[in-house]
């Protein structure tokens, strides 16, 4: 309330002028949340004028948002660091693909339940024990990118890009091994840890969405109250800076990008028994919607911004943009174009922000 109090103090000092650049510059700066409020209230009108069962701002479609924002919140977190670092991952949804087709692969039924079983002589190991592995895969992977984006200064954008079209090519391999097929019959249990529920006043809620609560709580804490945190923004904001300060900029950078790979492992396994048949699809362009999740969110390309709130804020606006699409009947296609220009847009109104503080 004191930050309101004193906003609206500074505001009722201005003159006439002066009180038309500040909203100016206030519409400039909210522009994505406006739009997107205009967007709900929109759909909300147009489920009420055609009698749907089902209104947009119901109980069972906040529900459905907060499924869909979870299971893709573990992406936009690793993402995010990254983009504090200035930098980009467009490999991001490759590795979550490999790793998903990787859990699947070894968490199917035995042959005598599942005969298309890819390792017929292989005994499904431990959830637990599938899961750290593909978790330990995603950050070498991501500690690949942060070594060649760091000791050859190599922009984040080629490196990623490379390490994703190789992965594709991996994807490709791996699923090739399968005859081609989707991979599918997983275990009753490895469906049951990602999408069993919980009830919760009544309403079931996955056992992902504690996970992503999860995820969050810890990187708010890697973030906000670790070094290695402090030494990221510290990067981000200006590395030449951060190096002459003692900052390891290198490691600090292969650390984020490691992270962030974990983070895809981990999103590769919950995303296999979430949607239970995987193929080299799963995962295919993933990363926009991390990226434009993050922008939405604030977390500035230009370096050192960015907050976990914010990511967690824009992850779940843009569920409510593809939700509300959808009740409006957008076509697939469609609700991409309108992705991109929301990332074109949101890059934009950053880069305005930067240019006019500077």
């Amino acid at each position: 309330m004191g930050g309101i109090k004193a906003v609206w103090q500074r505001y009722s000092e201005l003159d006439t002028k002066g009180k038309m650049v500040w909203w100016g510059d206030f519409l400039i700066k909210n522009a994505i949340y406006i739009i997107i409020l205009a967007l709900v209230a929109y759909v909300q009108w147009f489920s009420i004028a055609n009698n749907f069962t089902n209104q947009f701002l119901s109980l069972g479609s906040m529900i459905d948002i907060i499924n869909r924002a979870s299971s893709s919140m573990f992406l936009a977190l690793g993402v995010g660091g990254i983009i504090v670092l200035t930098g980009t991952d467009l490999s991001a949804g490759r590795i979550m693909g490999l790793m998903a087709v990787v859990s699947a692969s070894l968490l199917q039924n035995p042959v005598d339940i599942f005969p298309a079983k890819m390792f017929p002589n292989l005994d499904p190991p431990p959830i637990i024990m599938v899961m750290i592995l593909v978790m330990m895969i995603g950050g070498v992977i991501g500690m690949f990118n942060g070594f060649f984006v760091s000791t050859f200064k190599l922009h984040p954008f080629i490196v990623t890009l490379s390490t994703m079209i190789i992965l594709n090519g991996v994807v490709l391999w791996y699923v090739r091994m399968n005859g081609g097929g989707p991979i599918a019959g997983l275990t009753p249990e490895y469906g049951q840890f990602v999408r069993g529920t919980v009830d919760l006043f009544g309403t079931p809620v996955p056992h992902f969405v504690f996970f992503a609560i999860a995820a969050t709580a810890i990187m708010w804490f890697v973030w906000n109250k670790t070094t290695l945190g402090k030494n990221m923004y510290a990067v981000g904001a200006n590395a030449e800076a951060a190096n002459v300060s003692g900052v390891s900029v290198k490691a600090t950078t292969i650390m984020i990008f490691g992270i962030a790979g974990v983070l895809y492992g981990f999103s590769g396994f919950v995303e296999a028994a979430r949607i239970g048949s995987n193929g080299p699809t799963t995962g295919v362009m993933a990363e926009l919607d991390a990226i434009a999740a993050c922008v939405i969110g604030g977390v500035s390309f230009t370096g050192g911004v960015g907050k976990i709130r914010g990511i967690v804020t824009g992850v779940i606006l843009l569920q409510v943009i593809s939700v509300a699409l959808q009740w409006l009947g957008v076509s697939s296609d469609v609700r991409l174009i309108i992705t991109g220009t929301i990332i074109l847009t949101a890059v934009a109104l950053d880069m305005r922000k930067y240019q006019a503080k500077k």
